[in-house]
């Protein structure tokens, strides 16, 4: 946790400033802010889709929900989905697994939501993973370069998973072969890609490390696994 947290702060010098790929005030959206399960979330969804719509919860990094996260839910509205941005930083403990729990028992039961899917990066990714070994509506997981949980939980999952690494990244990647070994003995679907000459946060575009064409390429193995995961 020291580590991760290190790490963190030592992106922070190096944040830019950033464009949206897609605007808050894009035509093609409905956007509100919310809550559920106890957490304030960032929504966004088609204008003019279907009232049921397969649902993506979108986690946040080490930084928080802020303008990037916002961003990536309406990349993923524009790509079809409803999605769901929870602000989890200020939880404490294991207080951001048990809101994103009852985040993801409410929205199951809510009416328009379709199959469910979660999609993390770096310590959001930890929480999808945690999440779909809790929650079997979650049916599809996509974790970028995210610190693995332990493997005892790996055979509770029942979701399809899509890992994104950055080929630089030993504290992460050193845990892969272990975790990846657990996945396929638990008869878990899941594909992991590594990103050659990228860096841990290859995919935020806010900060030096950036990698523009490994993002995309990242970008649309993950719209094409979620629709096809969740239909």
């Amino acid at each position: 946790m020291i580590v991760r947290l290190a790490a963190a702060l030592a992106a922070a010098p190096l944040a830019r400033s950033r464009a949206a790929e897609v605007a808050a005030s894009d035509a093609r959206l409905d956007t509100a802010t919310t809550e559920y399960g106890g957490s304030r979330c960032y929504v966004a969804r088609p204008r003019s889709g279907a009232v049921r719509l397969p649902t993506v919860i979108v986690l946040h990094d080490e930084r928080g929900l802020g303008a990037r996260m916002e961003d990536m839910a309406r990349r993923a509205a524009v790509a079809g989905f409803a999605a769901i941005a929870p602000e989890l930083s200020s939880a404490r403990g294991d207080e951001p697994i048990g809101n994103l729990v009852a985040l993801t028992d409410q929205v199951a039961a809510r009416p328009e939501s379709g199959k469910l899917g979660c999609l993390g990066f770096s310590s959001g990714g930890t929480l999808a993973l945690e999440l779909a070994a809790r929650r079997e509506t979650i049916v599809a997981a996509v974790a970028f370069y995210a610190a693995l949980p332990a493997v005892l939980e790996v055979p509770r999952i029942k979701a399809r998973m899509l890992l994104p690494l950055a080929e630089n990244d030993p504290e992460i990647n050193t845990r892969v072969p272990a975790y990846e070994a657990a996945l396929n003995a638990a008869g878990v679907q899941n594909a992991i890609h590594v990103y050659p000459g990228t860096d841990h946060d290859f995919h935020d575009d806010s900060v030096a490390r950036h990698h523009a064409e490994a993002a995309a390429l990242a970008w649309s193995r993950t719209v094409a696994f979620l629709k096809d995961a969740l239909p």
